[in-house]
């Protein structure tokens, strides 16, 4: 009778690497409520894929210009990103967004109505790879992502203020 093969045996302390690709996301909107002008901010490292990216998230003065809208945007920007340089591996998505994080881990429910169809698309971005986390983390912890997005938020601000909808009132 033949011994069944052994299984090779992993050296006590030994890090198994799993490839991982890290995103850290992050919105701005001005004002913060809405109504004016939102953008985004994105870092992805590991994997050999590293980038940086930010922009307007949706057009200025527009309704959904609120920070919670460029959230999502920013999120959604890094997973395409990804998907358009054909990496389809495990992504760790961490951002300050509580309201992002939660409902994409199905915690909290997509209440707002205008949120909805930018939950739904990113939800399709992540069925495009083999594992996405969700991960929330400190603004403290966010700096470059913050910071992206607030530059974008700058060079946006004098070419929307241009742009900006006159107003009826006095």
């Amino acid at each position: 009778m033949t011994e069944p093969p052994l299984e090779p045996r992993i050296p006590r302390g030994t890090v198994v690497h799993e490839p991982i690709v890290r995103v850290a996301f992050d919105g701005a909107c001005q004002p913060p409520k809405g109504g004016g002008v939102a953008t985004y901010g994105f870092v992805v490292e590991g994997e050999g894929l590293e980038h940086r990216d930010k922009g307007l998230a949706v057009p200025p003065w527009s309704p959904h210009a609120t920070n919670n809208v460029a959230e999502y945007v920013a999120a959604t920007r890094a997973l395409e990103w990804l998907l358009e340089r054909g990496y389809r591996g495990i992504v760790l998505v961490a951002g300050d967004s509580q309201l992002v994080i939660r409902q994409m881990q199905g915690e909290y429910e997509v209440r707002a109505e205008h949120l909805r169809e930018y939950h739904a698309q990113l939800a399709r971005l992540v069925a495009q790879f083999e594992d996405v986390r969700f991960s929330w983390i400190p603004r403290e912890q966010n700096v470059e992502a913050d910071r992206l997005s607030k530059e974008a938020l700058l060079e946006a601000l004098p070419l929307a203020r241009k742009l900006r909808p006159s107003s009826d009132g006095p």
